[in-house]
């Protein structure tokens, strides 16, 4: 065994569990990008090696949804869809009701992380100017967007990398995770208004807006109807062309160009709103897990489970350490290491692994990207989104929601065989 090898891997994946090296300025990017340069600068593997080991497929996937995502910042739908619903339902309950349906459902078709970044801003103006204090609804969308984004195999960076690993169905995909989603966004609802909206946790020194007409946003870019009509378009010609046999990656790259040849709208203006941190992250990631691999490493990790007669890919036991790993590491690192020597053909355990591990992510704080990126948002208007309030408040909600996706896939697996 390759222990240097070992020993930048658990370094790096501990890294990223903890957000940071102490004492150097890294994030978890930055954090798995040095244990992937690494991993080749020591020769754990070649550099060649580490190129194969890219996704390309997954990247790309990944690079579309999030110029399609540019194109509904740039044309001001979400700032829209956020300030009508709050304009139109203009009571704390009404409003959080609205903003769950809206996040989730945005999730399933636009990855959850992007909403997330998209929404928290103006979620935060509006809640302000109507005298609300954020917190509940910034915990509601945060765990909406990661049950709304467990629906679809494009909810979520994990569900895109595990489907296109898998070969894995649009429409079977939904059949498999929708059901659970639904219920669970309905329980979601009754515990954020019934349990968690109350004037206590409302109350604020902001003077209320008490006519709907008079609420503006000063976040977010203006309304554009050609913008926004246009991304509705090739957002429903996308979803359409996920149920053929067109390959994803050739349909989400036909869906970038069209939106890239725009007359009106600058590519650099689209390219700004790429995340390319998470982009690097995958890259870093694929590198990490083939080291791993290449060390020796994760078959002595099989080999110590086997030794001690734990059947990894038992459902039960593959679903806790699907939890369990999401929690400590994040969800999207998590899977990958998972799925690194997962035998092909037991595509009931993809879903299962796709759908506990996004439920999970409403467990504890670092749980999700989704999370992160909601709390990071929060802490610029100076909100105090903290590891304490997002567990006393999603954790509950965490537990039923993957009590029931497990029951579900159970049913599923009576009925398919």
């Amino acid at each position: 065994m390759d222990y240097l090898g070992v020993i930048i891997f658990a370094i790096s994946y501990i890294g990223i569990a903890l957000g940071r090296i102490p004492g150097f300025q890294l994030d978890r990017t930055g954090v798995a990008l040095l244990g992937a340069m690494l991993m080749i600068l020591t020769a754990t593997i070649e550099i060649d090696t580490a190129i194969m080991a890219i996704d390309y497929s997954t990247l790309i996937l990944l690079f579309g949804l999030m110029i399609l995502s540019a194109q509904f910042r740039l044309g001001g739908f979400y700032s829209l869809i956020a300030l009508k619903s709050a304009q139109t339902f203009n009571k704390a309950q009404s409003f959080m009701g609205m903003l769950i349906l809206i996040s989730a459902s945005l999730s399933a078709v636009l990855s959850n992380d992007v909403i997330c970044l998209a929404l928290s801003p103006v979620v935060i103006e509006i809640s302000r100017k109507r005298g609300w204090k954020p917190l509940p609804f910034l915990l509601a969308l945060a765990a909406s967007s990661n049950i709304g984004s467990a629906a679809t195999l494009i909810g979520n960076p994990q569900n895109m990398y595990i489907a296109q690993r898998a070969s894995l169905d649009f429409a079977d995909f939904m059949l498999w995770c929708l059901p659970p989603v639904l219920l669970s966004l309905v329980i979601l609802f009754y515990w954020a208004i019934r349990e968690n909206l109350t004037d206590d946790t409302l109350q604020t020194d902001a003077p209320p807006i008490e006519e709907s007409s008079s609420l503006s946003l000063e976040r977010g870019a203006p309304y554009n109807p050609y913008e926004t009509q246009k991304g509705i378009v090739v957002l429903l010609a996308m979803v359409t062309l996920f149920f053929t046999s067109v390959p994803r990656e050739i349909t989400i790259l036909g869906i970038a160009s069209i939106l890239l040849m725009s007359r009106t709208l600058a590519s650099r203006r689209f390219l700004a709103y790429v995340d390319w941190s998470l982009l690097i992250l995958f890259i870093a990631l694929f590198i990490l897990i083939e080291g791993f691999q290449a060390t020796g490493g994760l078959d002595a990790a099989y080999q110590w489970l086997a030794d001690r007669n734990v059947d990894l890919y038992a459902p039960l036991t593959f679903s806790m350490i699907s939890i369990v790993l999401s929690n400590l590491v994040s969800n999207v690192p998590a899977v990958m290491l998972l799925m690194a020597k997962m035998p092909e053909g037991i595509v009931s355990l993809q879903y299962l692994l796709s759908i506990t591990s996004t439920l999970a992510g409403n467990l504890i704080l670092i749980g999700s990207i989704a999370n992160l990126i909601v709390a990071e948002q929060a802490s610029k208007d100076g909100i105090s989104f903290s590891f304490k309030n997002h567990f006393t408040w999603t954790a509950p909600i965490a537990i039923v929601s993957i009590v029931l996706a497990y029951l579900w896939w159970l049913l599923m697996i009576t009925w398919t065989s």
